[in-house]
């Protein structure tokens, strides 16, 4: 049986060590923080879950508030919470899951039975009524989204206002002058979703700023609705060149329905999605893309709560930069 004497000594350090790094009870350099979670890994060292909590004081578990709603993109969720869980385990922590709408109550709930060290959330609003008991809780706690007034709560996200203002120019840049944007659910818009608001936000200012001809448009994630909003769209008076699509559900309908209609991408309409890679890909026609990067905000969040458990205090607000891959679904009008 592998023992903690094992993964010191193929981590060259002392057990000391590996016993601080599980317990978290000292401040290790993150160098060695990572030598040592390694030769956990390789060696395939379990340390006892009771007498480890008994010596910390601590669970070893995140727990990762996502609440599955109806207008919730489940398969892009669960990259959020795969990422999640496989960075916690390179830490010898594992991640409890709450689907449940958690509000203000749940969260109390949820750190008063002291069944995890930290949480991480999910679906953040703008106005998030979540905000103020987050903020009083005792232990670390890290958002995947920015509400308006983050406070003193660390938060991760992909820079999504960039990311709506990066579409806009790549569309301009080809020479579209009239654009339009299929956003989420109109749920998603009412909850004050906080994504959908910041995109939608540097798609409008970006486009009022070059003078370009923009509409947006919410759709709900079924055939009918996005056939109505298409009819909406393509029956106005200057046609619209460009299509930005931030609502992965309908990305394949989408396509589907342009082709009915005798539409050819990107010949007679550009589209660029907002979406992971792997979805860019596997659609009909490969799309023009910015990533959603969830496997890195994932990653990132573990990260940042592991810091505050740490005892690093410093609240941050880290916005990633977003990437745009060109794959020939957008051309010149």
């Amino acid at each position: 049986m592998v023992t903690i004497a094992d993964v010191a000594r193929a981590a060259g350090v002392s057990p000391s060590t590996v016993s601080y790094v599980l317990s978290g009870k000292r401040s290790i350099s993150e160098d060695t923080r990572r030598r040592v979670q390694r030769s956990i890994r390789k060696l395939g060292y379990h340390p006892n879950a009771g007498a480890r909590a008994l010596a910390s004081s601590r669970t070893n578990l995140l727990a990762l508030v996502v609440p599955l709603r109806t207008d919730l993109n489940v398969p892009v969720a669960m990259q959020f919470v795969a990422a999640t869980v496989s960075e916690a385990r390179a830490y010898d922590y594992d991640v409890l899951v709450l689907t449940k709408d958690e509000g203000p109550d749940g969260l109390r709930r949820v750190t008063g039975s002291s069944i995890a060290d930290a949480l991480i959330v999910m679906d953040v609003e703008s106005a998030d009524p979540r905000v103020p008991v987050l903020q009083s809780l005792d232990r670390p706690v890290v958002l995947i989204g920015v509400p308006d007034e983050p406070g003193d709560l660390t938060c991760v996200d992909l820079d999504f206002e960039a990311a709506g203002a990066q579409c806009v120019r790549h569309l301009a840049g080809l020479g579209h002058r009239t654009i339009a944007l299929l956003g989420p659910s109109p749920v998603v818009y009412e909850r004050g979703t906080s994504y959908a608001g910041r995109f939608l936000k540097g798609f409008k200012q970006t486009a009022t700023a070059a003078k370009i001809r923009e509409t947006s448009m919410p759709c709900a994630p079924t055939y009918e609705a996005l056939r109505i909003c298409l009819d909406n769209l393509l029956a106005r008076r200057r046609a619209i060149t460009g299509l930005v699509v931030h609502n992965e559900a309908i990305l394949g309908p989408l396509l589907s329905e342009l082709a009915r209609r005798g539409k050819k991408v990107p010949q007679d309409i550009s589209v660029l999605a907002v979406c992971p890679d792997d979805m860019a890909v596997s659609q009909a026609i490969p799309l023009t893309s910015v990533s959603i990067p969830s496997i890195a905000v994932g990653e990132l969040a573990v990260e940042m709560v592991m810091k505050r458990l740490d005892g690093v205090t410093a609240a941050e607000v880290r916005l990633l930069s977003p990437v745009l891959t060109d794959r020939g679904s957008t051309g010149r009008p």
